[in-house]
């Protein structure tokens, strides 16, 4: 029953994921004038130096910070300076004011602290991931994040930021100073909410023929990865497999979704680590409402962007989504970062030497006026 239950979080959790924060909107006005601007600077207190935790090459930090929003607002755009090559990711969490105080509890002399994994709060779980949605997420070569025209990601007055920011030792580990802009305008009936929600894959991938290793093993892997990154690593894993039907090992993973909210998806992005080779989302497959909606089919960690679709696509609570990743481990033996590193069965794992297979999609309720 336990194992049920964890399985239904899950999933609610990686479906879209809607910020359950209720805000007034004002009337509208007559006014044609577009709505002011805001820019928020923010940044980590002071540099951090990264720390790879029991024996591996990977430091995921999170670090709150203050927008000191006074007035509820829309994020219209969002841009993240890592300041670092070592940067291989970065999250920005909501924290709504009624866990504010939680934040700057787990704050401990405003050092931050270490957050592996898909939450913003130490010890939250994933039952919390509707409550700290993403606010905008970087990674290499994604430059500014630039919302729908007419649409944002709310932020709601009186709440803050965690910055999660993941280094990797693979690349140095020299102390570094994060920043972020974000842009906003005043909560208004001119712009409707974006929301952006994550579908997930599990990587399932042998070594290559001809390779082989202690860590070749998936078992072996998977105790590895609980070394590293601590037993919830690999519990995420198999829950994961287990939700997507066990899909084989092999190069290619696939996982089908139902949406949890009906609307208009406007822009998606792939991400996947540094063996990524192709990813694709697909609506409704199979049926005659086939759509491809993402179409990624060589993949670049280096140049990972949110794609702005040209024509948003419709989408309705009883259709699917299917999230295909194909992967190329023999890269591992290539790249001077991985090379490195031993042979390993790779599975969703934290570390650059791991690997995701994660689809973004950001919806609207309402057909963009300008579409």
């Amino acid at each position: 029953m336990r194992i049920r239950r964890r399985l239904a979080t899950l999933a609610l959790g990686f479906g879209v994921l809607l910020p359950s924060l209720a805000v007034t909107l004002p009337e509208a006005s007559g006014a044609t004038t577009a709505p002011k601007v805001t820019t928020h600077t923010l940044k980590q207190a002071k540099p951090y130096t990264p720390v790879a935790p029991n024996g591996g090459t990977d430091d995921y930090h999170c670090s709150l910070v203050n927008p000191n929003i006074k007035t509820s607002s829309y994020i219209v755009s969002a841009q993240f300076f890592p300041n670092s090559p070592e940067v291989h990711h970065a999250i920005l969490f909501l924290i709504p004011p009624n866990m504010v105080a939680a934040a700057k509890k787990a704050n401990v002399g405003g050092k931050g602290w270490t957050c592996f994994g898909e939450t913003a709060l130490p010890g939250s779980g994933l039952a919390q991931l509707g409550q700290t949605p993403w606010l905008t997420a970087w990674a290499p070569g994604h430059g500014k994040d630039v919302h729908t025209k007419g649409a944002g990601t709310l932020l709601p007055a009186g709440s803050m930021v965690v910055m999660q920011v993941h280094y990797n030792m693979l690349r140095g580990d020299k102390p570094v100073t994060s920043s972020l802009h974000l842009n906003t305008v005043p909560v208004t009936k001119a712009i409707q909410p974006e929301t952006l929600g994550q579908y997930v894959a599990p990587p399932n991938v042998p070594c290559p023929t001809g390779v082989t290793g202690p860590l070749c093993d998936r078992a072996a892997s998977l105790a590895d990865l609980s070394k590293r990154f601590g037993p919830s690593a690999a519990m995420f894993d198999s829950a994961i497999q287990a939700i997507c039907g066990n899909p084989p090992s092999g190069v290619t993973t696939t996982c089908t979704w139902k949406p949890r909210q009906a609307g208009w998806i406007v822009r998606v992005a792939p991400h996947m680590h540094l063996t990524g080779h192709a990813l694709s989302m697909v609506l409704n497959p199979g049926t005659p409402d086939e759509t491809t909606i993402l179409d990624d089919a060589n993949y670049n960690f280096d140049d990972q962007k949110a794609i702005a679709l040209k024509h948003p696509v419709k989408i309705n609570s009883g259709d699917t989504i299917k999230l295909t990743c194909t992967y190329d481990p023999t890269l591992r033996q290539k790249l001077p970062q991985l090379r490195s590193q031993a042979p390993r069965f790779i599975t969703w794992g934290d570390g650059s030497s791991d690997e995701m297979c994660l689809g973004l999609i950001m919806t609207v309720p309402k057909k963009p006026a300008n579409a």
